[in-house]
């Protein structure tokens, strides 16, 4: 397959099956905004709670779809997401935005999980590229602001992850019930790395540089494990490790973000050490692939803990990764492990009856029925990401 072939069929991927699956099945247009939850078996529940991340990520997909594709359609169906979010998902009390809504747009979660704002930031930031929507940003710009008013620890460095409708921290401060109640995690940094960088494209305030930087530098010296070369996931305010997981996922979607942070930030010295940085973490990602050429989702290197299933979502980042890899290196290798990853797509994950993709595939190749089609955290942002990264960096 050569790359202007993939790039067609990520195209057709993204334009024919994953985009219109989200107009046409999950649009709520009696209540505005999304419905919260479709089953693994295509049931739409349609009294399922609204999610922020959800609502935050369908903002960037069309938002994003809108601008790199000159798509009035898209820009149309970004405009309906933006204005239900603006409306509903803001706390105009307490400043930031809800964890979770009702199915009718009232309030049901009013925590402020910092890892959830982030998104918030990097959807109405792309909305704004797209359409020069002041509102948008200046929301961005907000939340960008309470961010380091409340979740920046200034003491320790890094950000806190959870709080109470008015700012206190809470006890509980985990984003799911896997992860470990721990105070600093490196998927809210991460995500927070991403907001800030398409902040930064279009907002040049001297603080969210420097906060831009030293959030760089947090994964060059605290979060990236300098034996390894994978992410540590975990840490308390002192920023110790409390974690033995490696999440193969995460490790090849932040070796390409963090040198798309520096390459923003315009600073070439932190981007000539990103790009062998890049390559390190991309490297110890292939650690996780199976002998289908899909990465599993995690393992634990103290022995214990291995998951061998393959989540949608690793697999996109992993033609992302990979096929970045390949424009810095021009290895062949790499390109290969991109290609694989789409070839695993399209036979495992791909569902071409009723649209998006399986949450996952088992190690004996089974397709996920059981896990949510759309939900919560199961949305077009990783691979509507994916197909749009490709067809942009292929030309």
């Amino acid at each position: 397959m050569d790359v202007t072939l993939l790039k067609n069929e990520v195209f057709d991927e993204l334009t024919c099956n994953i985009l219109p699956f989200w107009t046409t099945k999950m649009k709520d247009r009696k209540r505005g905004g999304y419905f919260g939850r479709m089953t693994g078996k295509n049931e739409l529940i349609v009294g399922a709670p609204k999610g922020g991340i959800l609502h935050a990520r369908i903002l960037w997909t069309f938002s994003s779809a809108a601008l790199r594709l000159k798509s009035d359609e898209y820009l149309a169906e970004a405009r309906w997401a933006k204005e239900y979010l603006c409306a509903h998902f803001f706390d105009d009390e307490s400043g930031g935005t809800y964890w979770m809504l009702h199915a009718d747009g009232t309030p049901a979660d009013t925590k402020k999980q910092i890892y959830s704002q982030a998104f918030f930031i990097y959807a109405l930031t792309e909305y704004y590229r797209a359409n020069g929507d002041e509102e948008a940003l200046d929301r961005a710009k907000e939340l960008f602001w309470l961010i380091e008013q409340h979740s920046f620890d200034s003491v320790k460095n890094g950000y806190m992850e959870a709080y109470s409708r008015d700012w206190v921290l809470l006890e509980d401060l985990r984003l799911s019930e896997k992860d470990a109640n721990e105070k600093k995690t490196m998927n809210t940094h991460l995500h927070l790395l991403e907001a800030y960088t398409n902040l930064f494209r279009v907002w040049k305030e001297e603080q969210l540089a420097r906060q831009l930087r030293n959030l760089i530098d947090l994964f060059l010296k605290k979060i990236i494990d300098p034996v390894s070369g994978h992410l540590n996931l975990f840490f308390d305010e002192e920023w110790r490790c409390k974690s033995t997981l490696h999440s193969f996922g995460h490790d090849i979607e932040t070796s390409w973000m963090l040198e798309e942070a520096a390459l923003v930030l315009g600073d070439e010295a932190t981007l000539r050490k990103l790009q062998a940085v890049t390559l390190r973490i991309a490297d110890a990602a292939t650690e996780g692939l199976n002998d289908r050429g899909a990465l599993i989702n995690e393992r634990d290197w103290s022995g214990g803990h291995q998951d061998e299933w393959c989540d949608w979502w690793p697999q996109a980042e992993a033609v992302v990764g990979f096929y970045n890899a390949w424009q810095l290196t021009g290895k062949e290798d790499w390109l290969n492990k991109a290609r694989n990853s789409w070839q695993f797509i399209k036979k495992y994950l791909i569902d071409e009856e009723e649209g998006e993709w399986f949450w996952s595939v088992s190690p004996d190749g089974k397709k996920d029925r059981v896990n949510d089609k759309a939900g919560f955290w199961k949305c077009p942002y990783h691979n509507g990401r994916m197909c749009l990264e490709l067809i942009e960096r292929i030309k």
